[in-house]
C-alpha cells in the first residue's frame, strides 16, 4: 500500500500563538491564519487572531489588515486595489480559493481558516511564488500577433467578434482556478493550467490576431492541453464568474477542426 508524508519541514506545527482581542470586545471571530517564515528555520503554524468585527471592515482583506496593523506586524500577505481588480489577495478561505477583498467575513462560517493558495511553494505566511505561473503565461505569448502591415490606426473589430472576447479578458490571473485543478497539481510543470489556457483562449477568440495557426501549434501537446479532464473545479473557484473549462474545450475543437 503506498503512504505518503509530507516533507518533515513542511509539517505544521501545534503551538501557534493566540492574539486575543481587546476585553471590551463584543462581536468576535476567530481567524486562524497560516504562518510560515522560511528565515526562521521553523516550521509552519497556525496563529489564531480574534477580531472584534464591530471595528473591523466586513470583508476578510479588512480582518487580515487590522489583525496585521493592531496585533502582529509581521503578518505578510499580499493586497493591492481591494476592489476584486488586480488578483493579488487571492488565498484559500475556509477550504475555498478566493479573493480576501471580495469575500465577506459573513458569508464564511464558524473559526474562518486562512492559507496560501495551494500546490504553490510559499514565500512567507500567505504569499505564494507566482514565478513558474508568471512564466507560463508569458510562455503564450499574450499579445496581439499580427502579420499584415501596420494599418496605421486601430485594428477595427465588429460588435459581434468583440463579443467573443466576452469572459475572456476579464481574467485577472488571480491563479484561483489553477491552484484548484487536481490536474495542476500533479502536473504543472507541464500543464499550462485553467488561468493559462484560458488566456490563451483570449487571443485566439481575437478575430484581429493573425497567428492562429502559430498559436495551436504550441499548444498541442498530450500535457500543455490535454491534462485537462474537465472536473470544473476551475469555473467553481473563480472569483470573477468566467469559466476556463469552457474555454478549454473550444480550443480542444479547434485542434480537432483543423485535422479535420
Amino acid at each position: 500500500m503506498a503512504e505518503f508524508r509530507l516533507p518533515k519541514n513542511s509539517k505544521i506545527r501545534k503551538n501557534g500563538t493566540v492574539h486575543k482581542a481587546a476585553d471590551d470586545a463584543t462581536k468576535v471571530r476567530k481567524f486562524k491564519i497560516y504562518r510560515y517564515d522560511p528565515d526562521s528555520g521553523e516550521n509552519p503554524r497556525y496563529d489564531t487572531f480574534e477580531i472584534d468585527l464591530d471595528k473591523c471592515g466586513p470583508m476578510v482583506l479588512d480582518a487580515l489588515i487590522k489583525a496585521k496593523s493592531e496585533q502582529d506586524a509581521s503578518l505578510t500577505f499580499r493586497r493591492s486595489c481591494r476592489e476584486g481588480i488586480c488578483g493579488s489577495c487571492s488565498m484559500n478561505l475556509n477550504g475555498k480559493n478566493g479573493l480576501a477583498c471580495t469575500t465577506a467575513i459573513e458569508d464564511l462560517s464558524g473559526e474562518i481558516t486562512i492559507t496560501p493558495l495551494p500546490h504553490m511553494e510559499v514565500i512567507k505566511d500567505l504569499v505564494p511564488d507566482f514565478t513558474h505561473f508568471y512564466a507560463q503565461y508569458a510562455s503564450i505569448k499574450p499579445w496581439l500577433q499580427t502579420v499584415t502591415p501596420n494599418p496605421g490606426k486601430e485594428r477595427l473589430q465588429s460588435p459581434e467578434d468583440r463579443e467573443k472576447l466576452d469572459g475572456l479578458y476579464e481574467c485577472i490571473l488571480c491563479a484561483c482556478c489553477s491552484t484548484s485543478c487536481p490536474s495542476y497539481w500533479w502536473n504543472s510543470d507541464k500543464f499550462l493550467g485553467p488561468a493559462i489556457l484560458l488566456q490563451a483562449y483570449r487571443w485566439l477568440a481575437d478575430s484581429r490576431d493573425e497567428m492562429t495557426g502559430e498559436r495551436l501549434d504550441q499548444l498541442e501537446d498530450p500535457f500543455r492541453l490535454y491534462r485537462c479532464h474537465t472536473i470544473m473545479n476551475c469555473a467553481n473557484a473563480c472569483p470573477k464568474g468566467l469559466n476556463p473549462a469552457k474555454a478549454i474545450a473550444e480550443i480542444k475543437k479547434m485542434e480537432a477542426e483543423r485535422i479535420v
